[in-house]
């Protein structure tokens, strides 16, 4: 195989998702105007991904995340210890 043909055999794939990428956001812009992005928290599932933000929110800044605020009825959970029969339990210690 051609060595060129083979470079353009491996490249194609990335320049085919960056395409698509870019014309997604494009056409987004088009439909919502200008948007914010920035690390977003969903405490349902307790992970942040790289979302969009709405104009009257902020982003999440995991250094003035306090784990506890504002859970004064819940029982403290810091001291814990995981179940040892459990290898998929998250250590939750701070």
């Amino acid at each position: 195989m051609d060595a060129r043909l083979l470079v353009v055999a491996l490249l194609l794939p990335f320049v085919a998702v960056f395409v698509y990428a870019t014309w997604s956001e494009y056409s987004r812009f088009k439909r919502e105007g200008r948007a914010e992005y920035g690390l977003t928290y969903d405490p349902e599932t307790n992970t942040t991904h790289v979302g969009a933000i709405a104009e009257d929110e902020e982003s999440y800044d995991p250094e003035d995340y306090t784990p506890g605020e504002g859970d004064e009825d819940d029982e403290d959970t810091a001291d814990t210890q995981p179940d040892p029969a459990d290898p998929n339990e998250q250590d939750n210690r701070t």
